[in-house]
């Protein structure tokens, strides 16, 4: 009869999710072609679509895309359909492929509860709609002049080459994870450094935004504990590290474009500042953190002990926190100032901080319904309230702002 049970629950667990899955392919698509032709409706659906295409084609866009994997993809579907709908359906496929693999990953890492499988697979759509908070254009912000631009979300919709770089962001990430837990003290086969290797050398040849931004926080750490255990790691540290070479060779060609002027653009490389280029966008950097990443603030404030013990948490801050440091103190000289491309990184940093946020909320609600109602205490109850809450907010504006987007709204 138990064993009936938990089979009936799966086959709901993975129906609800295929569900949530057709929902978010379907309208994902149906924005994409709508940015792809522009115009029409209430908007204009901004983005870059328009230079995809020719980019795919082999045209000269006017920009400079040196990471070709969306656009390879794009081209294969180009075979059987027409360029518009090649970029829209490359781009749809994978965004879907990301929720899937956050599902699938999440599967892994979260405790285990009667429930567990399902509210994973509803977080894990879910974790693909929420942004930034915001007040719905009823209230204004001292200092937040947008929405987005400024505050920046986790799914910015308008970037497909963001989006379609995150199926494999969401496998180094958690690869990573899983590596940083053992690589000093076991030997973990090397098909998982392989692996690891490979999901990052996919992530930078479709973006490098997540790369950077993991390359470094992971460097400072290996580095951290390499010269914490005085150098006594230094073989299985050297191990873990050979992992980012195929990458790092990437990224020298990538950044090359930003390290080497041309006659018509004499300054380039990276520069330093405090705050200069994101303060173009907002007046208010400290409200602008609470309002990107107010829920995995919350799941800090009410779990500041497993930030010691749980590897994904503690990374997933981590990350945000060299991805902010980034924003805040590099920017590219030159023309290229003005597009803030390091806000790209800090995306994914919000993004990974509410993906280990939402592990350890799944963990405290599994360890709830776990313990006898006699022995909760009142933090157990708040902790779950205040998080589930925060999440909720979150959400319930990134389908506003969807929403919006999706009607030809500005994006900002």
């Amino acid at each position: 009869m138990v064993k009936n049970n938990e089979k009936t629950l799966k086959y709901i667990e993975w129906g609800v999710f295929f569900l949530l899955l057709c929902f978010i392919s379907t309208v994902t698509y149906t924005l994409f072609m709508k940015q792809v032709y522009g115009g029409g409706g209430s908007g204009i659906y901004e983005s870059d679509m328009a230079a995809y295409i020719l980019e795919m084609q082999g045209k000269d866009s006017g920009f400079s895309f040196p990471y070709p994997i969306y656009f390879k993809i794009s081209a294969f579907f180009n075979l059987f359909m027409i360029p518009e709908r090649a970029v829209s359906v490359a781009a749809m496929l994978l965004n879907s492929l990301a929720v899937v693999f956050t599902k699938l990953e999440l599967d892994k890492v979260v405790k285990k509860s009667k429930y567990s499988g399902i509210l994973i697979s509803f977080v894990s759509v879910a974790l693909f709609f929420v942004s930034m908070l915001h007040t719905f254009d009823l209230v204004y912000i001292p200092g937040i002049f947008w929405k987005y631009l400024g505050v920046f979300t986790s799914n910015p919709y308008h970037n497909a080459t963001f989006l379609a770089a995150r199926p494999f962001a969401v496998l180094a990430y958690f690869k990573f994870c899983s590596l940083l837990s053992v690589y000093e003290t076991q030997k973990p086969k090397w098909q998982d450094y392989a692996l690891f290797s490979l999901y990052l050398l996919l992530s930078t040849m479709t973006k490098p935004s997540f790369t950077i931004v993991i390359v470094a926080t992971a460097g400072l750490v290996m580095l951290y504990r390499l010269i914490a255990k005085r150098f006594k790691n230094f073989v299985p540290t050297l191990l873990l590290g050979l992992c980012f070479i195929p990458t790092f060779i990437d990224l020298l060609y990538q950044y090359s474009g930003v390290f080497v002027p041309t006659a018509e653009e004499e300054i380039r490389g990276i520069g330093f500042s405090l705050g200069r280029v994101w303060g173009k966008y907002c007046e208010n950097i400290p409200m602008a953190v609470f309002l990107a990443i107010g829920f995995p603030i919350v799941v800090l404030l009410f779990n500041l002990k497993k930030i010691k013990t749980d590897d994904h948490f503690r990374f997933s801050f981590q990350m945000y926190g060299m991805s902010f440091l980034m924003a805040y103190f590099l920017l590219e000289k030159g023309f290229r100032e003005r597009d803030f491309n390091f806000s790209w990184s800090y995306m994914y940093g919000i993004f990974f901080a509410f993906v280990g946020s939402v592990k350890v909320m799944l963990d405290n609600l599994s360890e709830f319904m776990e313990t006898d109602a006699s022995e909760r205490k009142a933090v157990d109850y708040l902790r779950l309230i205040f998080g589930g809450g925060a999440f909720l907010a979150h959400l319930l504006c990134g389908a506003v702002y969807f929403y919006h987007v999706f009607m030809g709204g500005n994006y900002k």
